[in-house]
């Protein structure tokens, strides 16, 4: 019996929503699903499991090591980081709000998959905290209301995943029942013709945008969820309305743009890069005479994961485009399309993607074979500094603070010296 989808909900302005045709590709059959890949919550013993060779693997390994010891430094006496810090959700500015439970979450995960390079009563601390935080009844409605709750419960997600006991899992999975009780969809008022459609964000009726999204489809995959459950559906649904690719966006800002297969951060209130404000363009491409965003790294890398852990193939148009996309700007210099900022952010989530890839090089703008792995050790060991720590000099998303900054670089690291075929 057909549902009608009830009205829209009292908190969503329904002048920032957007009715287009499904996000598609030509045709139904140019869709391409494979088996999506299995999530690997341990750095690989020896650099036998890792396409990559031993000095790079050592080094690696000793980045880490070094890295957890700065971390365990500066965790709090309740196990926590990043108390003293607070943030500013990009969407609802000037408020600003605690991120400590997400970045312990994150930093609990660095600990488990580094295994026997980190100190496991810090990790038990952490663990500790994020379970006290999971049974407060009051603290979970503050997270809630306080427009970072997909981050924190994504990251409680995935941080609790990589424990891999029956307890973290009790834990785990009564954050993915926040994330996918909170993901925009039917239950909103909302059906698969707007393009806040399966998407995540800050919350309180604030749009979705694909940093958030991509956020909580890594948590349900790293949390073991099929692709073929709905809300990962619903996810893919939105991540292919961020692709700057014609032949299955079909909004405006896509129509007008680059179509070069890149991605953007939001397709919500009309569409919005960071990268086209950084280029002069406009935030929402309101300077251009007529409207298109510009592609950038991080958002990129972000939409090419996601949509591997919903279950495309790489044969997939949408995905392919993609990599042409990431082979054209293959980089560990920066953020393409943003310079430094949100540097770190952008090397975590390409280490992942690509890794989630199954790929060992990526052929470059001038054909030359990129070794990842190799490329991406280089560079953040290079930028580490003496007490183990990174820190980035944009003071953009809070990376020029040393717990976050040095959290993902270690937690990309991991990413390269994982192998895809050792056992869980």
């Amino acid at each position: 019996m057909f549902l009608a989808t009830p009205p829209l909900d009292a908190r969503i302005d329904p002048a920032k929503v957007t009715t287009l045709p499904a996000p598609s590709v030509s045709t139904v059959d140019e869709i391409v699903r494979a088996p999506a890949p299995q999530p690997v919550h341990r750095i690989a013993a020896d650099a036998a499991r890792v396409p990559v060779d031993s000095p790079s693997f050592e080094r690696a390994r000793t980045a880490i090591k070094a890295g957890l010891a700065r971390l365990a430094r500066s965790q709090t006496s309740r196990g926590t980081w990043f108390e003293a810090e607070e943030v500013a959700p990009t969407d609802m500015e000037p408020r600003r709000r605690s991120a400590s439970v997400a970045v312990t979450a994150m930093a609990l995960k660095a600990y488990l998959q580094a295994g026997e390079l980190g100190d496991r009563a810090v990790a038990a601390k952490a663990r500790s905290a994020i379970e006290r935080v999971l049974a407060d009844d009051a603290a979970l409605k503050g997270l809630s209301e306080s427009g970072i709750g997909n981050y924190a419960m994504s990251a409680i997600a995935s941080g609790l995943s990589a424990a891999e006991d029956s307890a973290a899992r009790v834990g785990r999975d009564r954050a993915l029942r926040w994330l996918v009780e909170n993901q925009w969809d039917e239950a909103e008022g909302l059906d698969a013709s707007k393009d806040w459609y399966g998407g995540a964000g800050y919350g309180n009726g604030k749009r979705p945008d694909l940093s958030n999204t991509q956020m909580m489809v890594e948590a349900m995959h790293d949390a073991g969820m099929s692709p073929d459950e709905p809300a990962m559906q619903r996810a893919l649904a939105f991540v292919a309305r961020t692709q700057n690719r014609r032949e299955s966006n079909h909004a405006a800002w896509a129509q007008h743009g680059a179509a070069d297969g890149g991605f953007v951060y939001s397709p919500a209130n009309g569409g919005e890069s960071f990268a086209s404000d950084a280029a002069g363009e406009g935030r929402y491409g309101e300077k251009l005479p007529v409207k298109s965003l510009r592609s950038y790294g991080s958002m990129t890398y972000a939409g090419f994961k996601s949509m591997l852990y919903a279950g495309l193939s790489k044969d997939d148009p949408r995905v392919k485009d993609a990599l042409g996309w990431i082979a054209l700007h293959f980089t560990f210099g920066e953020n393409p399309g943003l310079g430094q900022q949100g540097y770190f952010y952008y090397v975590h989530a390409m280490s992942r993607a690509l890794f989630a890839a199954r790929l060992d090089s990526v052929v470059d703008a001038k054909g030359a074979e990129r070794q990842w792995r190799s490329e991406l050790i280089d560079a953040l060991v290079s930028r580490q500094r003496e007490d183990g720590s990174w820190k980035n000099t944009s003071e953009r998303w809070e990376e020029s603070n040393e717990d976050l900054a040095t959290i993902y670089a270690i937690l990309a690291l991991e990413e390269s010296i994982k192998s895809s075929t050792q056992s869980e």
